[in-house]
């Protein structure tokens, strides 16, 4: 699944243009000279190494304006006819070959006076979406050797009373333990005071609630197994969860709009979500804006605030083997429930794994009144992203008629995107495909 990256160049293909290979001759020159002008400061083949397309300031290529300019209208048919059916409001990414193609928000901020429109670049609570990136987060700390998957995860919450129960279980939703959501409802006395990670590992502790069946029995999807692997996140690396992933995702890839939503626990649950899209329920007479509430303590399996920019440059760094090694990496996508033919999908590390398309992961999220989706056809490179601000809106049926729509094919993009790793440190000549106006 993951592109090869043993070979430093991605070979130039015959559309490119003489000019455009002239100027990377020489801004790579120039760059070269910048990078290792010392003498001692030797390149050698084992420095050199492929890095993906994560700068959006970059140079455009026009390989084939008429392919590219048909998909596009194909694309904005579709959504334009979901606005005026569904009401469709939110913010689109499509990606194909390795550039962004399609890139539009529809709709607005506001919903209820209908003003302030969305813009691109406009953040978006991701609710369950949020799981691929946790997931990667847990990969990351095996591939460091601070965890193990199979290990049982009283290893790391030592007073989790409930036997058998492993991270790789927690990952495929195989743990069978019932759901915090019920247990908080239940028992928390103040709605206005919020509900965190730890508060849900306490409740578990205190009331002991009778989990669905007995761990790996079967798979069942729920919220808890995420927001356990949030929190062994926390106890493995003595960080903060927001922080680790701060540190090891969104800045090592310039994820700048992408952070972990933590409320106060000092005050009361704020009335909004402050510096994001607001979210809205729609109701027959007029949207209503959703409020903040005292479950978006919990992180993990939600509360990743995002854009579909950022989320593009996250699936780039996994196809590129940017975060792990391919090997490990590549366990995201295995099916982690044996008896996967009784089932219509199947859910690896973080992602669905689609039974209907071979080759394709998903993720879909819904939370109050945000939902998103992530679809990616990894045998055709092609991704789609969407990011709504209402509980309801078309069904994710649209989406997958536009990622495998091969009635348009666009051609391969293939730029020189390596960088030289010298004794002083990094140096980037970057060359990629900057974002089509839509």
């Amino acid at each position: 699944m993951l592109k090869n990256t043993s070979n430093p160049y991605i070979a130039m293909t015959n559309r490119l243009h003489h000019l455009f290979i002239l100027y990377c001759i020489l801004l790579i020159s120039i760059l070269f000279y910048s990078c290792s002008n010392n003498e001692n400061d030797i390149i050698t083949a084992e420095d050199i190494k492929v890095l993906p397309i994560i700068n959006v300031d970059s140079i455009f290529i026009n390989l084939d304006d008429k392919a590219i300019d048909k998909k596009v209208a194909s694309i904005d048919k579709i959504f334009s006819n979901l606005k005026k059916k569904t009401g469709f409001n939110g913010t689109v990414l499509y990606a194909e070959q390795g550039r962004i193609v399609y890139n539009k928000a529809w709709g607005y901020r506001n919903l209820s006076k209908r003003k302030d429109d969305l813009q691109v670049n406009d953040l978006f609570q991701l609710s369950s979406v949020s799981k691929m990136f946790t997931a990667e987060a847990i990969m990351i700390l095996k591939n460091d050797g601070l965890i193990d998957y199979d290990t049982d995860i009283r290893a790391y919450i030592p007073e989790f009373p409930y036997e058998g129960i492993t991270t790789r279980l927690l990952l495929n939703h195989r743990s069978g333990l019932s759901r915090y959501e019920s247990l908080a409802d239940a028992e928390w006395p103040d709605r206005k005071k919020p509900f965190f990670n730890e508060d849900m590992i306490e409740y578990y502790v205190k009331y002991h609630p009778n989990p669905y069946f007995k761990p790996d029995k079967r798979f069942h999807y729920c919220n808890v197994n995420y927001a356990l692997l949030a929190s062994i996140i926390e106890r493995v690396s003595g960080m903060s969860f927001a922080d680790y992933m701060k540190v090891k995702i969104f800045e090592p890839l310039g994820m700048s709009n992408s952070y972990i939503y933590e409320l106060d626990p000092n005050t009361n649950v704020s009335t909004y979500i402050e510096g994001i899209v607001q979210g809205y329920y729609m109701d027959r007479r007029r949207p209503l804006q959703a409020q903040n509430e005292y479950l978006n303590g919990v992180k993990g399996d939600k509360m990743m605030i995002s854009n579909t920019e950022d989320m593009f440059k996250f699936w780039t760094a996994i196809d590129y083997g940017l975060l792990l090694p391919d090997s490990l990496q590549n366990e995201a996508f295995e099916p982690g429930t044996p008896d996967s033919k009784k089932r219509k999908d199947n859910y690896g590390f973080g992602w669905r794994i689609s039974s209907k398309y071979p080759g394709c992961y998903y993720h879909y999220g819904w939370w109050k009144a945000y939902r998103s989706f992530f679809i990616r056809n990894d045998i055709n490179d092609r991704t789609i992203i969407v990011l709504t601000n209402t509980n309801k809106g078309p069904n994710s049926d649209h989406f997958w008629k536009i990622i495998n729509d091969n009635s348009i094919k666009l051609p391969e993009a293939s730029v020189n995107i390596s960088y030289w790793k010298t004794k002083k440190g990094l140096c980037f000549p970057y060359s990629s495909y900057q974002q089509r106006e839509v």
